[in-house]
Order: C-alpha cells, then sequence, then structure tokens
C-alpha cells in the first residue's frame, strides 16, 4: 500500500468531501429537512426574542491527554479550526448574538473560556461556585433570563460539544422549535435525530402523539415523548431504534418560566435551593442543591416533553472515537490533525502537537503525542478513559505535558 503523508486538517467537514464520516442523509433522512434549506444565514435573520444558554463547563477526561485543567475541552480546537465554545457561539449566530447568549462554565476554567469568546458580554458569563451538573446549570440560566426579560422568554439550552454539519439547517430547527414552545401550554422541547447505530451514550426519545397531522416523526413531525430513556443498555437500544426512536440531541428549547416549574415539580436534587436561587442567593442555591443532568433529572421525569426531528449532521463530541465521524478523514479512513505518516495503516484516530508520528500496518488505534506524553490505545478503548484516568499520577493527570 502506497505511503499516506498527512498534514494539518481541515476544520468543518463539508457534505460529498471524500472519506468524510459525516453523515450522508438516503431520501428519506432528507425528508427531515425543511423546504427552506437553501436559505442563506442573512435571511435567517435574527429573532428578536430568542436567547440562548450554553453549557460550558468540566474539563473532559474523556479526551485525555489533549484535556486537562490547563487546556479544557471547551478549548480545544476538536473538529475545526476554532475552541468548540468559540464554534458554538458563532453557530448560533444571526440567529442568537452574543449579547443574547449566556455561557454557564465552572471556575476553575472560567478565565480561560473568556478569553477564547471576548464578544460575549461579561456579564453573560455565568461562572459556577462549584461544578453541580447541567440541570442546576439550567436552573441558573433560566432564573437569570427570568431576572432580565422575563417568565415568557423562550431560550435555546445546548452543550459546548456538538458537531453540525447543516448549520442553515441547525438554526431553521432551533426556530422550528421556538414556534411550539411559545404554544399556550408552554411545552419543553427537544431537538433529536435519526440514530445510525445503537449507541449507549446517548438518550432515546419514544414518539407519542403527532402534533403535525400527517406527519409522523420517522417523516419528520413534531410529536410529543411517549418515553424519553438516557443511555440504554445495548439490546434496548436497539429495540428503541426498531421502534422508531430518536436520538436526544441535547439541544433545549423552553419558555423560562415552563422549565423552572417543571424543575420545581419533578427535579428532587433542586428541590431545596430553588427559592434562594429566585430570590438571587446564587452561592447559597449551589450550597443547598444536589448533582444530577438535566436529562436524568428532568427529561425522564416529565409527560410534557415534545421531540422536534431534525437533520442538520448532529454528532456529541464526547471521545476520542467520534473524531472519525466529525474530522474529514482519507482514503484508508484515517483522520489525522498535526504531522503524521501513515503506512498500511486503517481507521486512526491521530493528533500531534510535538513532531512527526509515524503509524505502520495498525488499524483502529488512537494515536496522541503531546510535547512530553505520547499516549496509544484502541478506538474502542478510547470511549471509556475512566479507568486509566483514575490509576494516573495525580500530575500526569493534571499536566501531562510538564517535564516528567
Amino acid at each position: 500500500m502506497a505511503e499516506q503523508p498527512h498534514s494539518s486538517m481541515p476544520g468543518q467537514p463539508s457534505p460529498g468531501v471524500p472519506g468524510s464520516t459525516t453523515t450522508t442523509f438516503d431520501e428519506a433522512e432528507l425528508a427531515f429537512m425543511t423546504s427552506e434549506q437553501s436559505d442563506s444565514d442573512s435571511e435567517l435573520g435574527t429573532d428578536s426574542t430568542l436567547w440562548a444558554v450554553v453549557f460550558a463547563g468540566g474539563i473532559g477526561t474523556r479526551f485525555w491527554p489533549l484535556s486537562t485543567p490547563l487546556r479544557p475541552k471547551p478549548l480545544l480546537c476538536l473538529v475545526g479550526d476554532r475552541p468548540l465554545i468559540a464554534d458554538t457561539l458563532r453557530r448560533l449566530q444571526p440567529l442568537i448574538p452574543p449579547e443574547r447568549t449566556l455561557v454557564l462554565t465552572s471556575a476553575d476554567i472560567a478565565d480561560a473560556v473568556r478569553a477564547a469568546i471576548p464578544d460575549l458580554p461579561e456579564k453573560n458569563m455565568l461562572v459556577e461556585p462549584r461544578p453541580l451538573g447541567t440541570a442546576a446549570a439550567l436552573a441558573w440560566g433560566a432564573q437569570e433570563i427570568i431576572n432580565r426579560t422575563g417568565r415568557s422568554t423562550v431560550f435555546c439550552a445546548l452543550h459546548a460539544d456538538l458537531s453540525a454539519q447543516y448549520e442553515d439547517e441547525f438554526r431553521r430547527s432551533i426556530r422550528r422549535a421556538a414556534t411550539h414552545a411559545t404554544a399556550d401550554d408552554a411545552p419543553l422541547v427537544a431537538i433529536g435525530t435519526r440514530p445510525t447505530r445503537p449507541d449507549t451514550g446517548f438518550g432515546y426519545m419514544l414518539g407519542g402523539a403527532e402534533l403535525e397531522p400527517g406527519i409522523t416523526m420517522s417523516e419528520g413531525g413534531a410529536c410529543t415523548v411517549a418515553r424519553f430513556v438516557e443511555k440504554p443498555g445495548p439490546l434496548q437500544a436497539e429495540e428503541f431504534i426498531a421502534e422508531g426512536a430518536m436520538w436526544n440531541a441535547g439541544i433545549y428549547v423552553w419558555q423560562a418560566g415552563a422549565v423552572m416549574d417543571a424543575l420545581q415539580a419533578h427535579t428532587t436534587e433542586l428541590a431545596d435551593g430553588l427559592a434562594y436561587l429566585t430570590s438571587g442567593k446564587v452561592d447559597r442555591f449551589f450550597g443547598m442543591v444536589q448533582s444530577v443532568s438535566i436529562e436524568r433529572g428532568l427529561l425522564e421525569r416529565i409527560d410534557s416533553l415534545v421531540c422536534i426531528p431534525s437533520s442538520f449532521g448532529w454528532d456529541d463530541v464526547g471521545t476520542w472515537a467520534c473524531l472519525r465521524r466529525v474530522r474529514e478523514l482519507d482514503d484508508t479512513g484515517n483522520g489525522v490533525i498535526g504531522d503524521a505518516l501513515l503506512v498500511g495503516a486503517e481507521s486512526n484516530v491521530v493528533h500531534t502537537e510535538a513532531g512527526r508520528v509515524v503509524v505502520y500496518g495498525v488499524n483502529s488505534l488512537l494515536v496522541v503525542s503531546l510535547p512530553g506524553v505520547t499516549f496509544v490505545t484502541s478506538l474502542e478503548k478510547a470511549a471509556e478513559l475512566t479507568p486509566l484516568f483514575e490509576g494516573l499520577p495525580k500530575e500526569l493527570r493534571r499536566n501531562p505535558v510538564a517535564d516528567l
């Protein structure tokens, strides 16, 4: 097999790029797209009432050794040539500008996150006194919006580590979800996407009643969610896919007052602290509540969730293995950033910042080379690094590129 030299790769993969692993859509999947798919960003305009809450906390230990307390995950350029947090804010525009975007992050990485998004007004950076999961962060963001604009304000809540191949469609999906969130009964709305494999790391939404007569969820129609299950087992995930379930894309659109009411009613982990939050005692709130995610603490417990199916080429940038789906690949399925030479090697992920890496005669490996440390494992093992991380010396966990 011929040698395959590599250099730094382009940023966001594009449809039709040879070797790209971003989702390709068949005719049924393309039916999800709205008739306005050709609209330009300028035609999308800006919704004067729509806000965003972006979750950008956490170091991201599943991307060790690249992600550390000194270089946390939201600041990594894992998909394109911008840090994940900067790419997220850019993707929301012009629909939601920085002036109407709140970023929730943790105290240990706040300065670095702020430096990566200089256009964000300082008052829109909300720094958690201690990390307590996304449900607490959601409550703070929703209450802050209520304080500034009122309970009926609709906002989009999303994580900073998602990939969107079709960005026009991404914004259209948010606007479509917002039309449902403004209904009289003010439902909580989650954007879904069609599963491509029985992945146990995502949430699954099983469709209930159709909200757009004659259009099923599999055809792209909005529907109520009969059941939400976060991170099912592999056999259960297969059954859900067979039943037509959607993946939860981790993008939610709801009225600020409605989500606060839902958290009060269903998320018992926050119940003792919400009164303090509404009275402006944020530190007291974080001292009273327990850690829980939005998915476990709210979505699995409510019966008023609505799913809006979409096909904007979503992926969760959650593990090293996912980078083969969101990065451009060569003809043999290797995804590379940095200076590397691959010979007789297929389906590998290589990230190097410390000179040239040569990979020979191996498949499905992860190779990360940084000044001071080189990490090699299989892509299968790279999906769960907790056992490795817990066994590492403390200094290697915190700063693997320091002099060893």
